[in-house]
């Protein structure tokens, strides 16, 4: 490949970059210039994938480069460490009165239960979900401890592909677990995570087809999460 189709196929793929980047990091509180520069990072991924795609394997190179970039921008996320002190311990206090809730109640507390747990205002209570939303569902924790010496690039690649990635990543006890736990969300949680995570829309696509604002849908992301997260942790002890 010259430099010239080099440069093309990067114009071509520079959207895909965009799109990763935005899905990355459109719940981190980073500035517009911060977000460019991790979408230069996210080129220099795709520049690896053209470089390393090898076309007579049975995997569509957006695929491929889908993975790369990614993970060339998770890698300078990591190594930034962009979530502040103070957004963790919101995290941590919320995971904790949702914990806190659902075994006191036995099912999924609802907002407004969260909200007067927390002696705050249902107002409030949202600002907190804004705060946090960058929160992950599965931590380093919860991937099989030989993850990473066990499965090839190419295998991960492909289990991507077959819209199954955690068949690696994750137990099968951790499949199971999720998968409960995800049916008995709240309609409009469940919906949004389907969306989400399995047809790729984004925040403001979803939000157009259930009626709702951008920012709400948001909020129904992070509290799925929290849902989620809480419910694994009483499910696995």
């Amino acid at each position: 490949m010259n430099n010239k189709e080099r440069d093309e196929l990067i114009l071509k793929y520079a959207p895909l970059v965009k799109n990763v980047v935005g899905r990355l990091t459109f719940k981190l509180p980073i500035d517009a210039s911060d977000r460019d520069g991790l979408v230069n990072v996210g080129i220099i991924g795709l520049m690896e994938a053209l470089e390393k795609f090898d076309s007579t394997r049975n995997v569509q190179f957006e695929t491929f480069a889908r993975f790369r970039i990614r993970g060339a921008v998770l890698d300078e996320l990591r190594s930034r460490d962009w979530v502040p002190r103070s957004v963790r311990h919101k995290d941590t206090k919320l995971e904790k009165a949702f914990q806190a809730l659902k075994k006191n109640l036995g099912r999924l507390p609802s907002e407004e239960e969260v909200a007067n747990f927390l002696g705050i205002t249902l107002e409030q209570y949202f600002k907190l979900l804004d705060d946090v939303k960058g929160i992950p569902l599965i931590s380093q924790e919860d991937l099989t401890p030989d993850y990473i010496e066990t499965h090839s690039v190419s295998e991960v690649v492909e289990a991507v592909e077959g819209g199954n990635p955690l068949d690696l990543f994750v137990g099968k006890e951790l499949q199971h677990l999720l998968k409960n736990s995800i049916n008995d969300l709240p309609s409009k949680e469940k919906t949004v995570i389907s969306l989400y995570y399995y047809d790729e829309m984004t925040m403001k696509e979803i939000g157009m087809i259930l009626d709702l604002t951008e920012s709400r849908v948001c909020q129904l992301h992070t509290q799925a999460i929290l849902h989620l997260r809480s419910n694994l942790k009483e499910l696995r002890r």
